[in-house]
């Protein structure tokens, strides 16, 4: 089991040392939640913040979620700041796989999100290409938002079918997750949580971390 630490929870003034801190207390990745205002209603980060953190802790894995128009027009510059994993929106492209294509030639990690209202089936005609399928489990757009538990049985289908068709994607889910509800998510088959508020607002990162890894 993986956790990936959202930082946009975290002391936006300090984000070196909050992802550090982060991955110290046991994080296996940073999570970028890229937002452009269009797509969702917020504006977050950009390519040049992952490459100063890249430049501040090149060993850390990031995973840059493009809640964003036209991720095929900005994957480049994610890719050549340091992104590891790039994710895009199946609901704001038309060619999932031209995108994916793309993604893989930049030399990153493609991986496919979905919101809590697109089915699980919209990603199965290219899960053989994804490394990384990503379960929304609240609306994208802010933190803090209360965790959607339909978002649990969608899990357990597309694990059930993947292992069905012999492909091991990461199953991530995104969105009010903590380790009070993680266990259901771990017990349908997400191999990847990530968590912003119950990471970087715990009392104990460590043990908020610990908790999810073992549920």
């Amino acid at each position: 089991m993986k956790v990936s630490a959202s930082i946009l929870s975290a002391d936006l003034a300090d984000l070196a040392a909050e992802s550090k801190r982060a991955l110290d207390a046991g994080a296996d990745m940073i999570h970028m939640d890229v937002m452009d205002g269009h797509f969702v209603p917020n504006l977050t980060f950009g390519a040049p913040l992952v490459k100063c953190l890249k430049k501040r802790l090149p060993q850390a894995v990031v995973d840059s979620h493009l809640m964003i128009s036209d991720p095929e027009k900005y994957a480049p510059d994610f890719s050549r700041a340091g992104s590891d994993y790039i994710l895009f929106h199946a609901e704001a492209v038309q060619d999932p796989r031209a995108v994916i294509q793309l993604i893989r030639s930049l030399g990153a990690k493609p991986g496919m999100v979905l919101n809590p209202d697109t089915p699980e089936d919209s990603v199965k005609p290219f899960a053989k290409d994804l490394d990384y399928v990503l379960f929304m489990s609240v609306f994208p757009g802010f933190a803090g938002q209360k965790f959607i538990p339909e978002v649990v049985p969608k899990v357990a289908r597309f694990s059930a079918w993947c292992r069905s068709e012999g492909l091991h994607p990461e199953i991530g889910v995104d969105g009010g997750v903590s380790p009070a509800n993680a266990g259901p998510l771990v017990k349908a088959g997400a191999t990847l949580i990530i968590a912003a508020s119950a990471i970087f607002q715990a009392p104990d990162m460590k043990a908020a971390i610990h908790a999810m890894k073992t549920a």
